[in-house]
């Protein structure tokens, strides 16, 4: 199956791949620019054609059957966004406790044009001691870019920034969609 994920992404869709990060054992991705559902088909088709599996968070409103049990079985972790629960705490606590982990996070947390990122991620990779890969999606070049990681050491606000300067030359598939 990876080879004809390869085959899709790299040959018919034309996509290709900047990477000078390799993979740990345990981390965040956080993914942007964000603004298309083609987002998470990239995501999928990219983890598939390289050969790993990580998990994903979604709205809760997404998991309805038939796509609910699917995406779980993706490794999909619905949200509830207007409540505020311990979900950075359980899964940095789960981080923790396996040997492996992996979780890919959109920090804009929506499609649409945001000023503010979400800031979950951050808290679950600083909670779990594990580092933040920098992963852009281009649409503008066809191209997977993931050439920065980041060990969150609790300036978030600075650390923050950072992240979004990586992320600010990067083209989502609806530009208009995204604040650098």
């Amino acid at each position: 199956m990876r080879k004809l994920f390869q085959l899709i992404l790299y040959r018919w869709m034309g996509w290709r791949t900047e990477m000078t990060v390799t993979l740990p054992k345990k981390y965040v991705i956080a993914l942007a620019p964000h603004t298309s559902n083609w987002d998470f088909v990239m995501g999928q088709l990219y983890s598939r054609a390289e050969g790993f599996r990580c998990e994903f968070m979604m709205k809760k409103e997404w998991f309805f059957w038939p796509l609910g049990p699917l995406f779980r079985r993706m490794g999909g972790i619905p949200v509830e966004r207007k409540k505020h629960t311990s979900l950075t705490d359980q899964l940095a606590e789960l981080a923790r406790e396996r040997e492996t982990f992996g979780l890919c996070v959109t920090p804009e947390g929506t499609r649409k044009p945001v000023e503010e990122w979400k800031k979950g991620f951050y808290y679950i990779a600083q909670k779990a001691g594990i580092p933040i890969l920098l992963y852009g999606l281009d649409y503008g070049q066809r191209r997977i870019v993931c050439t920065r990681s980041i060990i969150p050491n609790g300036d978030i606000e600075t650390q923050m920034k950072e992240i979004r300067d990586y992320f600010k030359d990067f083209k989502g598939r609806h530009p208009e969609n995204y604040i650098p």
